[in-house]
Formats: C-alpha cells, structure tokens, sequence
C-alpha cells in the first residue's frame, strides 16, 4: 500500500537544482539534493533499532525521496547506518534517541516550560554581591532544570535545525503522533504545534511539500517569520 505518493518530488527538487537560482533560506546547505532513498528491509531495521512505527508520510518519504537532504530550513536531518545502528545526523539530531521515541510526547497544545520559572533574581534585592551571586546561579540551575527536564521532549523525532538552537520535529508517539511541532526551547518559546492554512494540525507531508511550494514560488522563508507564522 502507498501511504503517500511523492513521485512528484524528485523531479521539482532537480529542477530547482538545476537553476535559474533562487534565495530560499538554507538552500546552501542541501544544494536541493537528497540521500538515496532507504530499502524496505532497511526501513524495517531502522524501525526495529527504534522501537517504533514511524508516521506513514515521513517513512513513505524514506522509502521514496531520500533518507535527508533537501527540506525546510537547513535540510532533512539524514538517517543513517553507522556502526550497525540507525541514527538521525545534524545539528540537533542528537536529541532524538531510542530510549525517547518510544514515550509519549506529553503536549496537544503549545506548552513553554519558561512558564515554570520564576523571576530572575535582582542585585538591588540583595545585601551583598555574594549573596546575589549564590541566588542567581541558583536561578539558572533551576531554569536549566526547569526547560531541559528530559520530560519535555519524549516522543520527538527531530528534523531539521532553523537556526540558533530552534528546530522542528516530529511527533512519533503520544496523543499528537503525525503532527510537526516547532521546539523554541533556545529562546525560552517552548513547544509550538505546525499548523496548515486552515488551523489545522500539519503532519509531515503538509510541512515538507509547504516548504517545497514556497521554494518553487521563489518565497524565501527565514527562521524569524516562520516563528512568527506559528504563534
């Protein structure tokens, strides 16, 4: 059964490959190009490594398109067998992790943990700098407690890197399994699900092939408005 058909794909990325340029933003990193495609023997590896089902429209894209390259932002975090193991490559891939994927993502709603942390404490409240100094690297271990809690990011394949820390993923396990959701964590914006022009949830396919009509368009669509979009 075909979960989603992407024949159309690798024909539009080799056209814009082939030119006249456009500006779309992070177009540098990929040059338009992706990985080869996996096998269905490899795709049920990389499964079984995981201990998950992936979503139909990413592993189709897999399975179809390529293991990574071309896509929004930077480009598709690759997948990759290294050392007899699976394992997503990139400036953020590392946060996904088998032990991860198989626990529910917690949220169905834009959640910022930032709203956990209380105020930083002021120099002005205090009696001595030493005193300041002790409550304020107080303040940032519990921050860091606070928005790095592994709690936060369960059930989250990681996908592509946006810049400054900002990334996008998607959800793999939990109630919202299928959906994009952006992780503004870097800039204290938290978790905030993708959405289609009608409101609703944007899966993998809505996402990517948004992306590849913005490229086609010549609408170059940098981190900053994108973040903006999704609020």
């Amino acid at each position: 059964m075909i979960e989603h058909d992407w024949s159309d794909v690798p024909d539009r990325l080799a056209r814009l490959a082939a030119g006249p340029p456009v500006e779309v933003f992070g177009a540098d990193a990929h040059g338009w190009t992706v990985e080869p495609p996996l096998g269905v023997a490899e795709l049920a590896e990389l499964e079984g490594q995981s201990a998950v089902t992936l979503p139909a429209e990413y592993r189709s894209f897999l399975l179809q398109v390529g293991a990574g390259g071309a896509g929004p932002a930077y480009g598709l975090f690759p997948v990759r067998r290294v050392d007899g193991r699976w394992r997503w490559e990139g400036d953020g891939a590392d946060l996904t992790t088998p032990d991860s994927l198989g626990r529910p993502f917690p949220y169905t709603e834009a959640f910022n943990q930032a709203d956990g942390v209380p105020e930083m404490p002021e120099e002005a409240d205090f009696a001595t700098a030493e005193e300041f100094e002790t409550a304020e690297l107080a303040w940032w271990e519990r921050h860091d407690a606070t928005m790095y809690d592994p709690a936060h990011f369960l059930g989250l394949l990681y996908l592509c890197h946006r810049g400054c820390a900002l990334r996008d993923a998607l959800v793999v396990t939990g109630p919202a399994r299928g959906t994009m959701w952006a992780d503004d964590t870097a800039e204290e914006g938290g978790f905030v699900p993708l959405l289609d022009a009608d409101g609703g949830p944007l899966g993998f396919a809505g996402w990517y092939r948004r992306w590849l009509d913005d490229a086609e368009a010549g609408r170059n669509r940098p981190p900053d408005a994108q973040v903006t979009e999704r609020r």
